[in-house]
């Protein structure tokens, strides 16, 4: 067709897409091959292509200049949507539908007008020379590599011996007939079911057990540090480490890698399973996932997490980077502290320089104070009347801040963070809810955004860190070089710490705990579903349930014991008469014995 040739074709499905009959191409049916006949005396004409064939010919030269245009470009606007993930500050593609026809309708041929007339390049400038230089040595390699390996191929096969060869086929194909024959005559001895049983149990325990105890587990379980990398769907595959220091988290339970030690982050958070909350979270759904009942599957002294993002972006941790964060940790050099090595003033998003509060409200539509403000009311039951930034103090003192969740911490200090995240949450959840699951809008984002607040979540685990009196220290992700930002000295008359004390907030989970535990409430409740639901009175009941299933598995056994004394016992129901001895001499005495 783009060769100005008539085209005949049946009229398939497929090419009934891209051709018209009688148009750009000329079809006949595929069920009636005699309709053949009939389309070529139309198309032919004095053993020539017919005038009307020539004009649909060149109709299809036309058509098949722009072919697959639209296809092409409404899927490359539809991988756009839904792989690329656009900040709120950046302006959106245009959707499929939004693309004007007269852009989906021709390819724009114009733009390779230049390339055209590339073979009229200037010959006399030096790269074209060492170009042209190079190629020439290249083909004069390859026939010369081509000629040796056909000389070689050649050689090979004259050497070989035919006759022996085929005399080897035929006497591995006859001792393979004897053995399959004989192998079938032979008894095979068959086990009972319960071996078989047994023998498969047995097989499958070893699997498992050599799939927990891999040898990455087992580095792992001698090192202070796991740091883990949340992740969804297969293109995140190649920003993730292979080494014992890092594991992966994944946030559904499709797009798992293949024989990698990953946790599936929805089978131990089934609120993940939720495809809403699972993008909505973003790798907050990790932490909450790991953290719940974390002595199950971590058991490390410290925890860390690293966006496979900031892989991407070249941010992640070196080997000395690593090396630098272990001694730092087994030497307890800063003790309880929180180490980041993704820097809030080196983000693109960041172009400006802003200060923390500034920053947040950029990246979430200007909208960040008052959403953290109104979520702060909502946890505290209080009214602040206060303004974000004095209640909340977030110094522009020169130092920086943590972006794209990578950091370590404490496990224990970990532990405290998703406390305080898990009624934090709640609270933007409660506050959001209603308006973003039903429009798609949410005041954390210009446009209909399906991760609305998780934005905010990326930043709040510095005002954690900082108002809770935990050390921040930067880790420069090439060298390893360590340095304290914000330090603990100078924060003092700055921190809001009776929001984010230990006691505070345990005070705090153990009240929602037993409201959801004692009350039941009906109504939509995102808290109890981030996590474990623990306090006081649940774990007095849980005991008590144990000593009553104790006291009562005591009188079972007592009851048991006084049937088995009490039973009847049978009486003796004759006598035995033993016989006389074979050597002695048999008298009309007789002896009895009672029994």
């Amino acid at each position: 067709m783009s060769l100005e040739k008539l085209v005949i074709a049946p009229d398939l499905a497929i090419i009934r897409k891209h051709i018209n009959d009688g148009v750009n191409g000329l079809l006949f049916p595929r069920k009636n091959i005699g309709m053949l006949a009939q389309v070529l005396l139309r198309a032919v004409s004095n053993s020539k292509v017919s005038l009307s064939g020539q004009k649909i010919a060149s109709a299809g030269k036309a058509h098949a200049k722009n072919l697959m245009a639209s296809e092409t470009i409404e899927g490359y606007a539809m991988l756009l949507k839904n792989v690329v993930k656009l900040p709120t500050d950046a302006l959106s593609p245009l959707t499929a539908d939004e693309i004007p026809l007269a852009l989906k309708q021709e390819w724009k041929w114009h733009l390779f007008d230049d390339v055209k007339h590339l073979h009229r390049v200037n010959t006399s400038l030096s790269g074209y020379k060492i170009l042209q230089k190079l190629e020439q040595e290249w083909h004069s390699n390859q026939m010369e590599n081509s000629s040796l390996s056909t000389k070689n191929i050649n050689d090979a096969f004259s050497a070989i011996a035919w006759e022996e060869q085929r005399v080897n086929e035929v006497m591995d194909i006859k001792r393979k007939m004897e053995e399959d024959e004989l192998k079938d005559r032979n008894d095979q001895p068959h086990g009972t079911w319960e071996e078989v049983y047994r023998n498969v149990k047995r097989v499958e325990r070893l699997k498992n057990e050599l799939h927990e105890r891999d040898d990455k587990e087992l580095e792992r379980t001698g090192q202070p540090l796991c740091i883990y990398e949340p992740f969804f769907g297969e293109g995140t595959w190649p920003f993730l480490h292979q080494s014992s220091l890092y594991r992966g988290v994944g946030l559904s339970s499709k797009g798992r890698r293949p024989g990698a030690d990953d946790i599936d982050a929805s089978s131990r958070l089934p609120l993940l399973n939720n495809v809403y909350y699972r993008d909505i979270l973003g790798e907050f759904g990790a932490f909450f996932a790991l953290a719940n009942r974390i002595d199950r599957i971590h058991k490390n002294s410290w925890i860390g997490f690293q966006s496979w993002r900031a892989t991407a972006r070249k941010a992640n941790l070196s080997t000395n980077a690593e090396s630098a964060i272990l001694e730092a940790i087994q030497s307890q050099k800063h003790r309880d502290s929180f180490y980041f090595w993704v820097r809030m003033d080196q983000d693109p998003r960041n172009h400006a320089n802003k200060d923390f509060w500034s920053f947040c409200d950029v990246i979430n539509a200007g909208n960040c104070r008052l959403a953290v403000l109104e979520a702060f009311q909502r946890m505290y039951g209080v009214h602040l009347d206060r303004d974000l930034d004095t209640l909340l103090h977030m110094p522009n003192d020169g130092d920086t801040w943590s972006v794209m969740q990578s950091w370590v911490l404490p496990t224990r200090s970990f532990l405290e963070f998703v406390m305080f995240s898990r009624m934090f949450v709640d609270a933007l959840d409660a506050q959001m809810y209603d308006k973003h699951h039903q429009t798609g809008h949410c005041i954390l984002s210009l446009h209909k955004d399906q991760h609305c607040y998780s934005r905010l979540l990326e930043l709040i685990v510095n005002v954690w860190a900082f108002h809770s009196a935990r050390r921040m220290v930067y880790v420069n992700p090439a060298t390893g070089q360590m340095q304290e930002q914000h330090h603990l000295s100078g924060r003092r008359g700055q921190m809001s710490v009776q929001f984010f004390s230990y006691a505070t907030l345990k005070s705090m989970d153990e009240e929602l705990a037993e409201e959801f535990d004692l009350d039941h409430p009906d109504r939509r409740w995102l808290w109890p579903q981030t996590g474990e639901v623990f306090w006081q009175g649940l774990y007095e009941r849980e005991r008590s349930m144990r000593q009553h299933e104790k006291e009562r598995r005591k009188q079972q056994s007592r009851e048991k014991i006084q049937r088995i004394k009490s039973r009847a016992r049978q009486k003796t129901l004759g006598k035995y008469i033993k016989p006389p001895p074979d050597d002695t001499v048999v008298s009309n005495d007789t002896t009895t014995v009672d029994l």
